[in-house]
């Protein structure tokens, strides 16, 4: 009986050896509460500031990698391509600091346009991401015992991205965001979970590596300091774009620049623009517009004087240069 009992015992131990793996123990944040304070009061600073929504489209995001090719439809781009680039939008347009416009189905865009009778209205953006998935796999590892076995299923995803200015076709950014999920289920001698293919964990991996990148991306696009344009001049008053949403609040005040001049390198070839003139100061009274692409806001001169016939080469900014 006894030997029976140890037997027993003992397969039970080589069968716990293919378990799943136990989930790990939560561990104590690496930063001390006085930093987690301090940092969620800078955030908090920063989240007020005034902040310029830059227009972007996604141009273009590709895969480059074997998996799915056989699936191609909507014309050149399959669908692990059109999964990212439609992510990231997603991510973008969350965010809250874009102004996010449409550019793979622009086509079908102007096709409606006609049928309503109107031409589409076009406005051009500031930055132009294109991106590919540029590595993508899976791969399903198991173990047997006596009694029990586990199955686990893994996918990846590397995803490249570029941001482009239109107006040059410059570079100037690039970023890569990699990605991973998995699942494990495991039995113990019959009982238990029998997993099949996991085509969740394809969306998982994607959408992680699209999370990877995306603080970078968002970082960069944020470099871009914050200013504004001129509506109208009315005498003292004046009217500009921007309120609310843009961080534009009464009693702000602002400056006025003149731009200053463009002037093309010979070395680079690029047109360099010389740092601006402060000509005015104004104080904000108050806002209006619906949301952030009709919005504005209106105050008065209160140093300095502004040329009527001048206001297309000037700007409004919050700093002095």
């Amino acid at each position: 009986m006894f030997r029976i009992f140890a037997s027993v015992a003992g397969l039970l131990l080589l069968s716990a050896c293919v378990t799943p793996a136990t989930q790990q123990k939560p561990t104590k944040p690496a930063a001390s509460q006085e930093e987690m304070k301090a940092a969620q009061e800078a955030f908090q600073l920063r989240s007020v500031s005034k902040k310029f929504k830059r227009k972007i489209a996604i141009g273009r995001f590709s895969n480059e990698t074997r998996y799915g090719k056989t699936f191609l439809r909507d014309g050149d781009q399959d669908p692990l391509g059109k999964q990212a680039s439609d992510m990231l939008s997603a991510r973008l347009i969350e965010s809250g600091g874009f102004l996010v416009f449409e550019r793979p189905d622009i086509s079908k865009l102007k096709e409606e346009a006609k049928l309503t009778g109107q031409d589409m209205n076009l406005i051009g953006v500031d930055a132009l991401i294109l991106g590919s998935v540029t590595e993508f796999g899976r791969a399903t590892e198991g173990q047997t015992g006596f009694f029990s076995s586990t199955k686990r299923q893994r996918a990846h995803s590397k995803v490249d991205i570029r941001l482009v200015d239109p107006k040059t076709g410059y570079v100037f950014f690039s970023a890569t965001g990699a990605g991973e999920s998995s699942s494990e289920v495991g039995n113990v001698a019959g009982f238990g979970n029998r997993a099949g293919y996991d085509s969740t964990l394809n969306d998982k991996a994607i959408g992680a590596a699209v999370n990877d990148v995306i603080n970078d991306l968002i970082a960069k696009l944020d470099e871009r300091p914050w200013k504004t344009d001129i509506l109208k001049l009315e005498g003292n008053r004046i009217f500009i774009t921007g309120g609310q949403r843009q961080g534009i609040k009464a009693g702000d005040e602002l400056y006025i620049l003149k731009s200053g001049e463009t002037i093309k390198s010979s070395q680079s070839g690029f047109d360099i623009t010389l740092p601006p003139t402060r000509i005015a100061t104004m104080q904000i009274q108050g806002s209006f517009g619906e949301n952030e692409t009709n919005e504005g806001s209106y105050g008065v001169i209160t140093e300095g004087r502004v040329p009527a016939n001048e206001i297309t080469s000037l700007f409004v900014s919050d700093s002095m240069n």
